[in-house]
């Protein structure tokens, strides 16, 4: 069983940066993808990037350049830099946690309970 809690999520400007965290539980953290959504209003859940256990990153095109992904095993915990945002970034961001990468394609293990991200224009 692996737990996640977000942190980080706020209003920002467009333009601006924020930060998410994700702190998971268990002692299996290293060996989990691990993954970041989001869900805007009215749209369907979309994934935003990837890290696999070995580290390997995956970006969605609408925030390449703009988003990192890393991830900090000894503490258990998974991050996204966001910069540059916009106000179409304004969504609910989750984290996910899957064993392989290839489940950030498909059914996810564990679900984050989210965070509000707002991008005002």
């Amino acid at each position: 069983q692996v737990r996640l809690v977000e942190s980080g999520g706020g209003l920002v400007q467009a333009g601006g940066s924020l930060r998410l965290s994700c702190a998971a539980s268990g002692r299996t953290f290293s060996s989990y993808a691990m993954g970041w959504f989001r869900q805007a209003p009215g749209k369907e859940r979309e994934l935003v990037a990837a890290i696999s256990s070995s580290g390997s990153r995956y970006y969605a095109n609408s925030v390449k350049a703009r988003f990192t992904i890393s991830r900090d095993n000894p503490k258990n915990t998974v991050y996204l830099q966001m910069n540059s945002l916009k106000p179409e970034d304004t969504a609910v961001y989750y984290c996910a946690a899957d064993p392989t990468i290839r489940g950030m394609y498909g059914r996810v293990d564990y679900w984050g309970q989210g965070t509000q991200v707002t991008v005002s224009s």
